[in-house]
């Protein structure tokens, strides 16, 4: 039992103005003998005292981190994240497993996001990385990680008891965290990383700016056309349409994306990448031409090319459009901008039938669990226990993100199920077998911005990224040679 922190001066000459407590004069045997009979009784209450404090401070102290405490040799899990909001959670999660196990959990914040980069990126290059931590990275760097043995590969785990871990999860989850085999990285096929929740990007439309402008709150535009044909009527009643953060190219991205795999269906696509297929082929101005025709329609917030995706979903969360372009983390935030917000998810209207749409979706947030650390046993029971319903289930709830285990889906707000429904439906680049040119992509995003404001045409932007393209296929080639 740890005895409490007493600092002798505090009780010593704390009033020496005061005369009673100034030493007594003494002017005869019978004073003294009673002065050191009320010493002894005033010294056997102060010690009393003090061993009661004592020992009703360490009895707190058991009740409240009786584990712990009873055990200094109990392990220790520690884990790094940069999830702002889901630090509260987290923490209520490691009093449980501490409570349930006796296996304390740390969870440490690094925020933002690119510090926190920065740090694991340090840490690994100085072999300090926690027993578990997240990367922010794209698959290479993943990869990178893997093969300086940064990264436990958990497919065994997975496996196990007919692959009852490995099934609790969405398939697409589990792909963002897989590398099969030959896959071009080389690094050795399996499972490295458990997710904790996923997402994708779809649509959103506000229901009460729906009913003002006479369109059925329950039955969101399915194709193109009744998209555009929405757009008109909220447009007639003074009412904004699409609005989204595409000042950051990424969501540009992911917008031609959906509409290239919808318009000219992924093998179409991958065989673009590979260089195979002319970025001028008509199916790729098609795609571009969309942009042209949301804009002549005047279906756009005003300033969507240069609005971050914060500004956006204030925008949207405070009504001033119908229609937004988001992912399913946006339940969140609109929930803290406006928590009287009435709308719905739906899935991008499709052009084509001949190919399905495919969104970009998979895990949201993952956890890695390092090679190299002496808890890495208990480190993946933790993960198990973290992913399996009951927490997944507190998680989601409590952060209003999509849980990586699908078997929590029934437990979740209708918001989050119209998102999580479409999970089987999603894609993203980290998981496809080929990769654009960082170049490709940039002048890509950069002109469908061009095209919105009506610098260029899509026919204009057509060539431009196929030049780009060969430009960047004979320095690949020349590299290989």
């Amino acid at each position: 039992m740890d005895r409490p922190n007493f600092r002798p001066s505090r009780f010593a000459n704390r009033n020496q103005s005061n005369k009673q407590a100034s030493a007594p004069r003494f002017h005869s045997p019978t004073q003294n003998m009673v002065f050191l009979s009320r010493l002894k009784i005033y010294t056997v209450c102060f010690i009393f005292s003090l061993v009661c404090l004592s020992f009703f401070s360490c009895a707190q102290q058991n009740s409240s981190y009786n584990i712990s405490k009873a055990n200094p040799r109990a392990k220790k899990i520690t884990i790094w994240h940069w999830m702002t909001d889901r630090e509260e959670i987290f923490q209520e999660l490691a009093r449980k497993y501490e409570a349930l196990t006796g296996i304390r959990v740390v969870f440490e914040l690094y925020a933002p996001s690119d510090a926190y980069s920065q740090k694991v990126r340090a840490a690994a290059q100085a072999e300090t990385l926690p027993d578990i931590y997240g990367i922010l990275a794209d698959k290479r760097d993943f990869a990178s990680f893997i093969k300086a043995g940064h990264a436990a590969n958990l497919s065994q785990e997975m496996a196990k008891d007919n692959g009852a871990w490995s099934n609790s999860f969405f398939s697409k989850a589990i792909a963002v965290n897989e590398f099969l085999p030959d896959n071009k990285f080389g690094v050795t096929p399996g499972i490295y990383g458990v997710p904790i929740d996923v997402m994708n990007i779809q649509m959103l439309y506000n229901k009460s700016l729906f009913k003002k402008a006479g369109l059925d709150p329950n039955k969101p535009p399915q194709t193109w056309e009744e998209f555009l044909q929405a757009g008109r009527k909220l447009k007639q009643a003074g009412i904004q349409g699409l609005v989204s953060g595409w000042g950051e190219t990424w969501m540009i991205d992911c917008f031609i994306s959906n509409y290239a795999f919808n318009i000219m269906g992924e093998q179409k696509v991958f065989a673009t990448i590979r260089g195979e297929v002319p970025y001028t082929d008509l199916d790729w101005v098609k795609v571009f031409g969309l942009f042209k025709q949301l804009a002549d329609e005047g279906m756009l917030a005003s300033g969507i090319v240069t609005m971050i995706n914060k500004n956006a979903e204030q925008n949207f969360a405070n009504e001033r459009a119908a229609f937004a372009f988001n992912g399913s983390w946006c339940v969140n935030v609109y929930e803290g901008m406006n928590p009287g917000l009435e709308y719905g998810a739906m899935f991008p209207p499709s052009v084509s039938s001949k190919y399905p749409m495919m969104i970009w979706g998979g895990a949201g947030s993952s956890f890695i669990v390092n090679d190299r650390s002496q808890n890495k046993d208990e480190a993946v029971k933790f993960l198990k226990w973290l992913t399996a319903d009951a927490q997944q289930i507190y998680l989601s709830r409590g952060t209003n993100n999509l849980p990586a285990n699908k078997n929590c889906i029934s437990s979740i707000p209708d918001i989050l199920s119209e998102f999580a429904k479409k999970m089987n439906q999603t894609t993203h680049p980290n998981v496809w077998p080929v990769q654009e040119f960082p170049a490709v992509i940039e002048r890509m995003d950069k002109g469908v911005q061009s095209i919105i404001i009506g610098e260029k045409t899509p026919e204009e932007l057509s060539r431009e990224i196929q030049s780009i393209k060969e430009n960047e296929l004979a320095k690949a080639r020349k590299k290989e040679n």
